[in-house]
């Protein structure tokens, strides 16, 4: 059985443990897990005998439970049956090995609500948080009263909820009262092992049966005629425990398997975090070493994508520290080539702003402020200077801070957060508006090919995409999630700048904290300090970087591979229990 064979690697992955889980009741159910016992193992009862304990016990049920009638059990046909079950086991309906009624609500409920301890403990959906298979204590109790209009469990009855998280089955250890949200299950005890039942009622046999009987759009609902209907596979009480036990066995080996793959994935994570700490906070002249080092871990260490999205962290932050272009350096100085110093960089783009500003191109600004020995976080490779994001930018802005009349196919299009993924700036979902408020908007944001946008706001804030030269981004101008950054081409690598932001957007959304949302603040922007190499070395960041993103990307190619053979093994292995 695959199942078995792959076993330890199919748990290689945390979010298999769940699915492995459901195999194995799904074998469970089939009688597939007990074969073996089936051949040393002859039950007390064949499955005609069985069928006349359930029938007796069934009645024993009802009397205990004060229940006169019920609606009829229907009979039903081969037609019915979705496998093939192993000798002396039956199929039956739901109810008849058990009954199954809803629970009740007296209303208004806040009129039955006591504080009073004596008081019957009333169960809601909401005490199950963080409960896996036994109620033993709930949160509020009703008043006496309360009990004529709602349903009574006691310790041992099943309840299932059926409504929103539906199907899901627990076994009560207090006495309380239900609510119409549930369903109380008393099975026959004569023919039925309780961890049998609530093993069975997990599997996704029963569990699909219920979902394809239940009514609702977004929130599902049981119909508890259909729960009642539901065709059951039963095993002789005998076998019944024999699964659990082997079950329960399995189970223990998943747990043991999946603790130790999410520790193993921890030690990952904190290795790849300290390792990438180390590497940040290295001198100069050690950075190659800790680089060298990180590398001969890449496939031992990097086999998760969030240890993928630290170590493209990591690589940005050793960009703006210069680290990534040690070596660079180091080739133009023995070669003797010059490099312009960034100060004399920074002195150009100064002069450069200040005659657009006379010639009314661009807006002068508020003075920034000097930057303080304080802020500096690291010390810069020499050639390079500290200054204000603002100082080396022409703009700063965002789109409207309002909305705009959509006309279809204007040709004109109104940007939001959305549009902006993966580097572009998407149009297939675009707003088009018409072209007199397009015009007006455009004179805030006047996108122009090279130019920066980010995501300022909300859940994807911290995406960039660089305008492209086309006719889209002249007809382009955007809503006020996205911010627009400008600079003087010959004097700035946009992507360089882009790495940097990508790079600070952490920090710069620690700074706006305090809203539920996320903002990154123009303003913010407009201050942070930003180190400045020279213009070639700009150039030199981005191909390293942009060479380095490509190895994060085949190692993220390797890892979805990796996952897509496991998820083979899975399918693979579910085709086999429902087939086999």
């Amino acid at each position: 059985m695959q199942l078995l064979e792959h076993f330890k690697e199919l748990t290689l992955h945390p979010k298999n443990a769940e699915e492995l889980k459901g195999l194995i009741l799904q074998l469970a159910v089939q009688g597939k897990l007990t074969r073996q016992w089936r051949i040393t193992n002859r039950p007390e009862l064949n499955s005609k005998e069985l069928l006349e304990v359930i029938k007796v016990g069934k009645i024993k049920v009802l009397r205990e439970s004060n229940v006169k009638s019920e609606k009829p059990i229907k009979d039903f046909d081969l037609s019915e049956v979705k496998f093939d079950l192993p000798e002396n086991w039956v199929w039956v309906r739901f109810a008849s090995a058990a009954y199954i009624c809803r629970g009740g609500s007296p209303r208004p409920i806040n009129n039955f609500i006591t504080d009073d301890p004596d008081g019957i403990n009333w169960i809601k959906i909401g005490d199950t948080k963080g409960v896996l298979k036994y109620i033993e204590e709930c949160g509020e109790k009703i008043i006496p009263e309360g009990l004529k209009m709602s349903r009574l469990v006691v310790p041992g009855d099943f309840i299932l909820s059926n409504s929103m998280s539906f199907g899901k089955p627990y076994i009560m250890r207090t006495t309380g009262c239900i609510h119409d949200g549930w369903l109380l299950i008393r099975e026959v005890k004569e023919a039925i092992n309780k961890d049998f039942l609530y093993h069975l009622l997990s599997s996704p046999y029963v569990y699909g049966s219920f979902k394809d009987s239940a009514a609702g759009g977004v929130v599902q609902n049981l119909n508890i005629e259909k729960v009642r209907q539901t065709l059951i596979p039963l095993p002789p009480l005998e076998e019944q425990k024999a699964i659990v036990a082997i079950v329960n066995q399995l189970f223990a080996e998943v747990e043991q398997l999946e603790a130790m793959t999410k520790e193993r994935i921890q030690l990952k994570a904190d290795f790849v975090t300290s390792a990438l700490n180390q590497l940040t906070q290295a001198t100069e002249q050690d950075t190659a070493s800790q680089w060298a080092f990180l590398q001969q871990h890449f496939g031992t260490f990097f086999t998760e994508k969030e240890n993928i999205k630290k170590l493209r962290e990591g690589i940005l932050q050793l960009a703006v520290q210069g680290k990534l272009t040690r070596d660079w350096r180091a080739i133009r100085q023995a070669q003797g080539i010059p490099i312009e110093h960034a100060s004399t960089l920074l002195a150009k783009i100064k002069a450069e702003k200040e005659e657009l500003i006379k010639e009314k191109k661009i807006k002068k600004e508020k003075p920034l402020p000097e930057i303080s020995q304080e802020e500096i976080p690291y010390e810069l490779p020499d050639g390079w200077v500290w200054c204000r994001m603002g100082e080396i930018t022409t703009l700063i802005t965002d789109g409207k801070h309002g909305n705009c009349q959509d006309e279809h196919d204007s040709g004109y299009y109104f940007l939001s957060a959305k549009d902006v993924q993966k580097g572009k700036l998407l149009y297939d979902r675009a707003r088009q508006i018409n072209f007199k408020e397009f015009s007006e908007v455009h004179q805030r944001t006047n996108l122009e090919p090279g130019d920066l946008c980010i995501v300022n706001t909300g859940a994807t804030v911290g995406k960039t995409a660089i305008a492209l030269d086309n006719e889209l981004t002249r007809k382009s101008t955007f809503q006020k999630s996205v911010a627009v950054v400008k600079i003087l081409h010959q004097f700035l690598h946009i992507r360089y700048l882009e790495n940097f932001i990508i790079n600070q957007t952490p920090k710069l959304l620690k700074k706006s904290g305090g809203s539920a949302i996320n903002n990154l603040l123009l303003g913010d922007m407009k201050r942070i300090i930003t180190p400045l190499p020279p213009l070639d070395e700009q150039k030199a960041i981005v191909e390293k970087v942009n060479s380095l993103m490509a190895l994060c990307d085949k190692l993220e190619q390797e890892i979805e591979t990796h996952q897509t053979t496991q998820e083979e093994w899975m399918q693979s292995c579910l085709r086999e229990v429902v087939e086999g």
